[in-house]
């Protein structure tokens, strides 16, 4: 589930999947990993609206989500 700064929630399919795969790339979390993490979100049939100010927010979500998933697991497992 994200959740944008309005407290909008929405629900996504793979996520976790997706920053796992990406975790395991050893990428950071940047506005290129945020693209890629919304390309692969698409890909599994999740909507994501074309309007760039949406695709914005969303890149700044997933980016947060990111974070939160590479500090939780930095030292634990590498």
């Amino acid at each position: 589930m994200l959740t944008f700064p309005d407290h909008t929630q929405v629900s996504v399919e793979g996520l976790d999947g997706i920053m796992a795969a990406l975790y395991a790339q050893d990428k950071r979390p940047n506005h290129e990993t945020a693209t890629e993490m919304i390309r692969r979100l698409e890909e599994k049939k999740n909507f994501i609206p074309s309007s760039e100010l949406v695709r914005r927010e969303y890149a700044q979500v997933l980016l947060s989500e990111y974070r939160t998933y590479v500090k939780d697991r930095s030292g634990n497992d590498r």
